[in-house]
């Protein structure tokens, strides 16, 4: 089979940065209770995040709100749906093309690439980022375009699924990827766990991939992609969910996600792993989407591994939070970083693996080249 290689990989965040311990504050003066209270704290202190990004500085006293406007009670007032999505359709639009002209500026000419394949859940725009991704940076109007919209956290992995199969049957196609994710739109702040768990952890980001057939050059980072698999653990179905309400996008995020992971994940994997002649010990390094640290601490007890084999996500994680489907390229950005060991080396083979709305489980099985 002809191999196909993600050859490039860029990443953008908004300009508004949030410390999670300034989050922590700010949420704990916008809803009461003790008991919400000693949630707030637990679960900002456990987080294993530093700082978020937003295309929101509605929450610094010194920025002007612009969505989310302060009520008389000191409460931030909810947007309706319509509100949110409007300011998707707008945000969205510039992150994804700044995301894009990063990676055509530096590594692909414009008349080069075929193909346009845009994912994200937190909004919906039309014309949305694949048309102005085309008409901002001069590709060729001719460009195929695809959306994969509303598949969760995991549809990065189905994106570059389907760009693999786009080289398949075109060797000469250039393939590239965008990840939008503006999650912040969608805070909440009635009562209830699953918001101050979505709070918690979700935040912007946008990542953009270069997928085609050709070879890498001498020296150059590149990731070959072996494989892909998708799994589903029904009894999840009603723990992770994502859903359009009145004021905004609803999530539906249980705590027992993280056992529900755990619980299945090596019986998920071990299959996927066999069929491409491989077991647990062949894979070097991790590249899990940092969906929560208690994700990430999970997978890591079940799957045995070692700190340093998931070092990536917890890195993204810290310094990102959760930016929904854009979140494992950034992680497998980082992996570029390093540079392949010698030939058959366990530590140039990756397994990617990212979770979603079902529960979802997506896999994929990359080697640096």
């Amino acid at each position: 089979m002809q191999p196909v290689y993600i050859s490039h990989i860029e990443t953008a965040v908004p300009p508004h940065a949030y410390p999670q311990d300034f989050a922590r504050e700010k949420m704990m003066s916008w809803v009461g209770g003790d008991r919400e209270h000693r949630l707030i704290q637990r679960v900002y202190k456990n987080s294993g995040i530093e700082t978020r990004y937003s295309v929101l500085g509605d929450f610094f006293e010194d920025k002007p709100e612009n969505l989310f406007r302060m009520g008389a009670d000191g409460r931030p007032v909810e947007p309706g749906t319509r509100e949110r999505n409007d300011r998707y359709a707008a945000e969205s639009r510039k992150l994804a093309v700044d995301v894009a002209r990063r990676i055509i500026s530096g590594e692909v000419p414009v008349n080069e690439i075929t193909h346009v394949i845009t994912a994200s859940c937190t909004g919906f725009a039309n014309p949305g980022a694949d048309y102005f991704i085309v008409r901002e940076l001069g590709l060729n109007h001719s460009v195929a375009r695809f959306a994969l919209g509303f598949m969760g956290c995991y549809a990065s992995i189905p994106a570059l699924r389907m760009a693999r199969d786009v080289c398949l049957a075109d060797p000469s196609a250039v393939v590239l990827v965008v990840s939008v994710e503006l999650c912040t739109l969608h805070l909440h702040f009635e009562d209830g766990i699953d918001s101050l768990l979505a709070n918690a952890i979700f935040a912007d980001g946008a990542a953009a991939a270069v997928v085609s057939a050709r070879p890498p050059g001498a020296g150059q980072p590149a990731l070959r992609m072996d494989g892909f698999a998708s799994a589903i653990i029904p009894e999840g179905e009603k723990d992770m969910a994502w859903r359009i309400g009145n004021k905004g996008f609803e999530i539906a995020l249980s705590t027992y996600v993280p056992d529900l992971i755990g619980a299945n994940i090596k019986s998920l994997l071990l299959p996927i792993l066999a069929a491409g002649g491989l077991a647990l010990p062949d894979i070097g390094v991790w590249a899990i989407h940092p969906g929560g640290k208690a994700i990430l601490d999970k997978v890591r007890k079940e799957l045995v591994l070692r700190p340093e084999q998931i070092e990536a996500s917890l890195e993204i994680l810290r310094r990102y939070g959760n930016m929904s489907s854009a979140t494992i390229l950034f992680v497998l950005k980082e992996l570029m970083k390093e540079s392949p060991a010698p030939a058959n080396r366990e530590s140039n083979r990756i397994c990617a693996l990212a979770f979603g709305p079902g529960l979802t489980v997506e896999s994929a099985l990359l080697a640096r080249a």
